[in-house]
């Protein structure tokens, strides 16, 4: 195997380890939701939405590594950067969209601290 075919494996399995992330945490996030409901915590859906959000924001992360890799590895032209550079806004806009969702604050903001409540 060339040294292209390794760094394009190893782009999809940064990709894979995404997807399980966002698997896992909605899993586990929902889990302890149901946990939650059960036992009556009143901010059941406001906490569920918080561990969805992690959950989303650290699967995108590696998704834009693994994009990243896969483009600078193999022959990368104008036309395999400007696609990246799309993926890499698109999915970076998203995930300061959930930062803002969960945390209540964008990411360079100090104070405020997400809350519990919807």
């Amino acid at each position: 195997m060339n040294f292209v075919g390794v760094v394009e494996d190893i782009g999809k399995g940064v990709d894979l380890a995404g997807i399980t992330i966002i698997l896992a945490g909605v899993l586990a996030s929902t889990v302890q939701f149901l946990r939650r409901l059960r036992n009556a915590v009143g901010s059941a859906y406001g906490l569920y939405r918080v561990g969805l959000g992690r959950a989303i924001l650290l699967g995108l992360e590696f998704l834009i590594a693994g994009d990243i890799i896969r483009t600078v590895a193999t022959s990368p032209t104008f036309q395999s950067v400007g696609i990246l550079g799309s993926i890499v806004l698109i999915r970076t806009f998203l995930s300061l969209a959930l930062n803002l969702e969960v945390e209540g604050r964008l990411p360079w903001q100090r104070g405020r601290k997400a809350e519990a409540a919807p």
